[in-house]
């Protein structure tokens, strides 16, 4: 798996790939993301590509995207994390979050620590995020789609 900035070249693949409804009650779409991305130089967006196929979406926000989450200004905010439908079950999320500190660490000079907020309601991700090194400090915010609990990986 190679995690890579989303291009141009990959727009078709942005807007074929499928999310939930269950899944957009926790995260954004990655075609809605990409232009997000495209307004806010801050706003990074992030794919996994696995054998060519995009399997897994996110973005890594600096600056005004952490504020609400952390006081750290050398962190970076990972949100709209989510895998295309057809290939949850395989890992992918796993390894996405796996590489993404290296990824960091090479492509964002001084940045220190990785912020993310998940829903409470979302325990698969919770679980997920614990197991790949995150760690809950107890730190809790309101968001548009309920609470969140707010996990950070120090770099």
């Amino acid at each position: 798996m190679n995690l890579c900035f989303y291009n141009e070249t990959y727009k078709e693949a942005v807007e074929n790939y499928q999310i939930t409804e269950d899944q957009l009650r926790f995260t954004g779409a990655p075609v809605d993301c990409t232009q997000l991305c495209a307004k806010d130089p801050d706003r990074h967006a992030i794919m996994a590509i696995e054998g060519g196929i995009l399997v897994t979406y996110f973005n890594l926000h600096k600056n005004k995207g952490v504020e609400p989450y952390s006081d750290n200004p050398d962190a970076i905010l990972l949100r709209a994390f989510s895998t295309d439908i057809r290939y949850i079950g395989n890992g992918y999320a796993k390894q996405a979050l796996k590489r993404l500190p290296s990824f960091v660490r090479e492509n964002f000079y001084g940045i220190n620590e990785i912020v993310l907020a998940v829903n409470l309601g979302n325990e698969v991700a919770h679980n997920l995020y614990k197991k790949c090194g995150y760690v809950d400090e107890g730190e809790r915010r309101m968001g548009k789609k309920g609470e969140l609990i707010v996990m950070s990986y120090y770099l």
